[in-house]
């Protein structure tokens, strides 16, 4: 099982509004972008313990741009060139389709039963025009096992708990509502996950 050092990538204002960001490529701000450097200075404690070269791992990041951002500042951090890391879409955040953009009361109110039935049943119903997290735990499956490496992600909170699911660490039910924390370095590996911060 390779080992994955992921991380989310770091605050934008619509994290700090508790707006959905979905597929939307909102940039980070100020603590966002102090939250991906602390994240370069955990990988440099992590590697350091684990005997690990920076310049050997392959770093992959989602396609938006708040996650390549984060990506940029970490390999900053690392004294990597910032630039040199793969892009993949399978690691792209959940699509909220109608709703991004919106505060949980905001989609309450637009469309009460299919909120009510997301509620229940977060994994598999999906918003209006947007994924299930059934759908992006298959993509991300589908990511993790073409990994022939240890490797370094940074993607989102969704993609995580979808990661977790799919290797049998969480449920859906335990991972719908859990809380991915930015600035932190999550370690999947064969004793299962912990989380630096």
């Amino acid at each position: 099982m390779p080992t994955i050092y992921y991380i989310r990538h770091g605050e934008t204002e619509w994290n700090a509004e508790g707006r959905l960001q979905g597929v939307q490529d909102i940039p980070l701000n100020d603590l966002g972008r102090k939250q991906a450097a602390n994240a370069g200075n955990i990988l440099i404690g992590l590697f350091a313990r684990d005997g690990r070269n920076e310049q050997s791992l392959p770093f992959v990041a989602s396609p938006l741009g708040r996650a390549r951002s984060t990506m940029e500042l970490v390999r900053g951090v690392l004294k990597l060139p910032v630039d040199d890391y793969a892009v993949d879409d399978r690691l792209r955040e959940i699509g909220y389709g109608s709703w991004e953009g919106s505060t949980l009361a905001q989609m309450q109110a637009s469309d009460p039963a299919v909120f009510a039935a997301r509620q229940a049943d977060k994994w598999t119903v999906s918003p209006p025009g947007g994924e299930s997290y059934l759908q992006v735990q298959a993509r991300v499956c589908d990511w993790y096992n073409q990994l022939t490496a240890d490797t370094v992600a940074v993607a989102h909170g969704g993609t995580a708990r979808a990661l977790m699911v799919a290797l049998g660490i969480e449920t859906p039910d335990s991972a719908a509502d859990l809380t991915i924390e930015q600035g932190a370095v999550y370690v999947f590996d064969q004793d299962g996950l912990a989380k630096y911060c």
